[in-house]
């Protein structure tokens, strides 16, 4: 079965960096894009950032480009989303998630605030 565990998320100040991690399973991580998305209490999930199967295409919605990185370690089957400059809006249960994958991991919560 498809497993994905998010893992890094935390309370951090206005301008503060966290990196999240994704652990995945079931599947041939390599041969598949991944993607983070964000969901804020009473917001749609959002997409935030995507990396191609070998990390050569990468996509940021524009609320985070040029703050988050999004990364992965196809050894060790991990996507990886380096967050700074961080901002109140950030503030969200980030997923990861596999494009058109057949579920969704637990999230992990970041909050930014002073």
């Amino acid at each position: 079965q498809v497993q994905l565990v998010e893992s890094g998320g935390g309370l951090v100040l206005p301008g503060g960096s966290l990196r999240l991690s994704c652990a995945a399973s079931g599947f041939t991580f390599s041969l598949y894009a991944m993607s983070w998305y964000r969901q804020a209490p009473g917001k749609a999930r959002d997409l935030v950032a995507h990396i191609s199967n070998n990390g050569g295409i990468i996509n940021y919605v524009n609320s985070v480009k040029g703050r988050f990185t999004i990364s992965r370690d196809n050894a060790k089957n991990t996507v990886y989303l380096l967050m700074n400059s961080l901002k109140p809006e950030d503030t969200a249960v980030y997923y990861c998630h596999r494009p058109s994958g057949p579920n969704w991991g637990q999230g992990t919560q970041v909050t930014v605030s002073s």
